[in-house]
């Protein structure tokens, strides 16, 4: 297996960062196989959407609706609402496996490889690439 890591900037608000280059460049040349895209964090996601026509920010205004940030919650440390941050990888899993055929990966025409954050009490987040080779 090929695994790497890289590095995201998601800034101090809620975001949703096409990261579908990155991973298009790791798996260029490799063949055939599954790419398995991670983020080793307790309050971000990967998400497989359509980027760029509005669709990331109606996911943020969705999570916002299901997991509002108010004093609900019960884990309270970090900004306000911050433990709806660690419930929202139950709705948005923190990975994503994907088929890679001939080096290229087998997304849909509209379908962009997502990092979701929803916590801007961290800037930068670190994601993991692996190849596993067919």
């Amino acid at each position: 297996m090929d695994s790497i890591v890289i590095t995201v900037r998601t800034g101090s608000r809620p975001s949703v960062s096409d990261i579908t280059a990155a991973c298009a460049d790791f798996t260029r040349d490799k063949g055939d196989g599954l790419l398995h895209v991670f983020a080793p964090h307790a309050t971000a996601g990967i998400a497989i959407i359509e980027t760029g026509a509005g669709s990331d920010d109606d996911l943020l205004t969705a999570l916002d609706d299901v997991l509002p940030t108010d004093d609900r919650w019960r884990h309270r440390h970090g900004s306000r609402g911050h433990g709806r941050d660690h419930v929202m990888p139950a709705f948005v899993a923190p990975y994503a496996s994907l088929p890679v055929l001939g080096g290229q990966i087998a997304l849909g025409t509209w379908q962009s490889i997502c990092l979701v954050d929803p916590n801007g009490d961290n800037p930068t987040r670190s994601v993991r690439l692996s190849f596993l080779a067919g």
